[in-house]
């Protein structure tokens, strides 16, 4: 009997990566993983496996780790408070503090979702669930990242609307925000609150640097829905089931809106 061409799609499509495979059931990054493979610590249905492109059908196949089976764990959604100072990645070169050191232990293997650089501050999101964090972060979903920047300057409507337009950076690249709004100002500094719906390396920090004004304090208080809140320097939490649903519609709306009206 001939297959229909339907069915042939759906079938290709239930297949990924080996590598892939491994970070879709929650056991480590993709990189990682293909770290794993390259040693011939993975097995692929009983046989070691050294190419990490090697095609995996999830719900049939069977992979293991140094003789142990990977099975598809729950999905954990966390926030963390990052601190100023701590480097967004699972090891550094330089031995500085990562995110790592702020997760509670006995977790299984948790990625960020994106980056907040070492001078920054605030809401970060980290999962297992990598289909998700790779939504949270696609340039598509727009989805709006709320930050409260300090200045060593005194701001004015100016300031605002000049961002507003759009700022050509110093590397010649034309950088662009969704809003920008004054907060509160000192006597020698102010705080901004500037609204992303993408996000580039350094992003605010590049479009202030084209103005010759530097940013003294860069705090991310929401992605989307999510607030910060009150959550305590260095602290982490549970997504509540209600806030994992209320990014997942305001992701969904922000991936439908006409690019015009997502910017």
């Amino acid at each position: 009997m001939r297959r229909s061409k339907k069915t042939l799609q759906g079938g290709a499509l239930k297949k990924v990566g080996l590598a892939r495979a491994i970070s879709k059931l929650g056991y480590c990054s993709r990189s990682y993983a293909a770290e794993l493979i390259a040693a011939g610590r993975v097995k692929w249905n009983g046989t070691i496996r050294r190419d990490p492109e090697t095609p995996v059908h999830l719900e049939k196949d069977r992979i293991e780790i140094d003789g142990q089976p990977v099975a598809r764990g729950s999905k954990i959604y966390l926030t963390l408070n990052k601190p100023r100072g701590i480097v967004t990645t699972a090891a550094d070169e330089k031995g500085r503090d990562t995110v790592y050191s702020f997760l509670p232990q006995n977790l299984p293997w948790l990625a960020p979702v994106g980056r907040l650089d070492k001078a920054s501050e605030g809401l970060l999101l980290l999962t297992n669930d990598s289909e998700w964090a790779a939504t949270i972060t696609a340039p598509k979903t727009h989805l709006d990242k709320t930050y409260h920047v300090q200045i060593n300057a005194l701001a004015d409507e100016a300031l605002s609307d000049k961002l507003q337009n759009g700022i050509r950076a110093n590397d010649g690249e034309f950088l662009c925000i969704r809003s920008a709004r004054m907060l509160r100002q000192g006597e020698q500094n102010s705080w901004f609150e500037i609204v992303l719906d993408e996000g580039k390396n350094r992003h605010i920090r590049r479009m202030l640097e084209a103005l010759k004004i530097e940013v003294l304090r860069l705090v991310r208080v929401a992605i989307g829905p999510l607030a910060l809140g009150d959550l305590p320097k260095g602290a982490t939490r549970a997504l509540e089931p209600e806030e994992k649903q209320a990014l997942d519609r305001a992701m969904q709306k922000q991936s439908h809106e006409p690019a015009s009206l997502a910017r």
